[in-house]
């Protein structure tokens, strides 16, 4: 890749977080202030960054239009946002789908619930592989060397007194997803949120996606959302048929 080509994609990845200074972005880079400068400005004729008017820079909004035109061609995202909707409207909760995307799962979708509070998931960013119940569900129902590949790339960061933070023991969980047809994030990346995921398959029996369903725990503990495990897996059904699947829960053909 060229050297500027690959600075400007850093520069994207690095101003999407938070806006950044100039000195932030060029010792980011490891280049003069000067050599930043001008990669910034090319950016910011093109509405990829923008620059602050206390002199910092962010991303620009460019980046937003493209970022909606390449969400409206992920078909699966299309297909399934009507019954994330309904599942959201019934139940009030927050709806992820998320995507195996190479060796991570991507959140492409997210329709928030009522009265919802500021989480971490965001549409385009990854989905933790050991919290994450929708990484957990898509991760447990891939073939062996996939799973292996996803969980090399696990973090096993602590985020909370729950969070699994080895490997073994995420594997006894994935197991465990797999063979009762649903993974759980019982406050494993923000203590105060849980959720269950469930797969979604492909017209060729592969958990391509899943959705996850996201409660406050005050609101709803997991005990309530597993007393909706049934009406879930429905409209993960639901979406997997619109993907062609004609199989059963376990995405068996």
């Amino acid at each position: 890749m060229s050297q500027t080509v690959a600075r400007a994609i850093d520069i994207i990845g690095f101003v999407s977080h938070r806006p950044r200074s100039l000195g932030e972005i060029a010792e980011q880079l490891g280049v003069h202030k000067s050599t930043a400068l001008r990669l910034l400005q090319t950016l910011e004729e093109g509405a990829f960054v923008r620059r602050l008017p206390e002199g910092g820079y962010a991303m620009g909004f460019q980046l937003i239009a493209l970022g909606q035109l390449a969400l409206d061609q992920v078909e699966a995202r299309s297909l399934a946002r009507p019954v994330l909707q309904e599942l959201s409207e019934r139940y009030g909760h927050t709806v992820h789908l998320g995507e195996l995307v190479g060796d991570g799962i991507i959140y492409v979708d997210k329709i928030d619930g009522r009265g919802s509070v500021a989480m971490g998931s965001r549409i385009g960013l990854p989905a933790q592989t050991h919290t994450a119940g929708v990484a957990k569900v898509i991760t447990a129902f891939q073939d062996g060397a996939t799973r292996a590949r996803i969980l090399d790339h696990a973090t096993y960061e602590r985020y909370t007194p729950t969070t699994v933070t080895d490997r073994s023991t995420l594997e006894r969980e994935l197991d465990l997803t797999r063979s009762r047809g649903w993974a759980e994030d019982n406050g494993e990346h923000e203590d105060y949120i849980n959720c269950v995921a469930l797969p979604v398959f492909d017209a060729r029996g592969r958990a391509t996606h899943g959705i996850s369903i996201t409660a406050l725990s005050a609101v709803a503990p997991l005990e309530e959302l597993r007393g909706h495990i049934d009406a879930f897996r429905g409209a993960a059904q639901q979406v997997s048929r619109r993907l062609g699947w004609r199989g059963d829960e376990r995405g068996n053909r």
